[in-house]
């Protein structure tokens, strides 16, 4: 038997990214995802150290960043309510992330626990964390997909199984649209989904838009080009062209804290700094 010592260096690599027992095998420790990073900004705790440290860079040349994941979960908050005000009760939600506090189920189920909720994501950690806590809720589930993949994702069991498309649905693209790589046209991979949507129905998204403070916007690109998932901001008429085939309500395209605020105070002096412009549309 050869036994070899470590040096510091690999000492402190193994360490680094030593597999914690919950992860998936598939799941690569070693490059950060933008679900991950958006579970770190909102203070979770299934995230790994490449993650944390890629996070802290962020944070530290974009000190807004994580100011702005929380003004996207209270947008999703705002919208899920907005819709199940609107009468729908069953949600495809589009690069949903890894669960926390909040999530498109809790929202909807307290106010009808009938509320069915379908989540799509693309990360391993994300899924094997929402099938762990849907395991008792016949009403949410969990699908393992790139949202690009409509076909998979419109005709996978457990989409078809608990949605009715002959009935509206809400379709939910919050924070992800900008993470499409370059090739993959977001009206064409939301013209798929809205063509199975039945009239009222709803598209609710929100997107990093560069009509904002360019250098930070710059920098949060620069280093999220270091991770799995590369950033793509886009302009106003750009964003507010995804809701194509679907009438805005108001107040159309507006930056985060303006859609449906729940008091004046929520929209402080700058909603600019959100970073974000959200909608939702409506399909006639």
């Amino acid at each position: 038997m050869v036994i070899t010592r470590l040096s510091a260096d690999s000492r402190e690599r193994w360490q680094r990214v030593e597999r914690p027992a919950w992860a998936p095998r598939e799941v690569d420790i070693e490059k950060a995802s933008a679900a991950r990073l958006y579970d770190y900004f909102l203070g979770g705790s299934y995230n790994f150290e490449v993650d944390r440290a890629l996070g802290r860079q962020i944070e530290q040349a974009a000190p807004g960043v994580p100011q702005f994941a929380f003004l996207n979960r209270s947008y999703l908050r705002r919208a899920v309510c907005y819709l199940l005000s609107r009468g729908v009760d069953q949600f495809l939600d589009l690069g949903s992330g890894i669960p926390t506090a909040g999530n498109v189920h809790e929202i909807a189920q307290n106010i009808n626990p009938d509320a069915k909720v379908v989540y799509v994501d693309n990360e391993p950690v994300a899924v094997a964390h929402a099938d762990l806590l849907l395991e008792d809720n016949p009403n949410a589930v969990a699908i393992e997909a790139d949202l690009a993949d409509t076909g998979y994702v419109l005709g996978h069991e457990k989409t078809r199984g608990l949605l009715d498309f002959s009935r509206p649905i809400g379709l939910l693209a919050v924070a992800v649209l900008h993470f499409l790589p370059p090739g993959v046209d977001p009206l064409a991979v939301l013209a798929e989904y809205r063509r199975v949507l039945s009239a009222g129905s709803y598209l609710a998204l929100s997107h990093l838009t560069h009509e904002v403070d360019s250098d930070q916007v710059n920098q949060i690109t620069r280093l999220y080009a270091q991770s799995q998932n590369p950033i793509q901001p886009r302009g106003r008429g750009e964003i507010i062209a995804l809701f194509t085939g679907f009438d805005l309500v108001e107040p159309g395209v507006v930056f985060t804290p303006v859609w449906h605020p729940e008091s004046p105070e929520d929209v402080g002096e700058h909603p600019d700094r959100s970073g974000a412009l959200v909608g939702v549309g409506r399909k006639a």
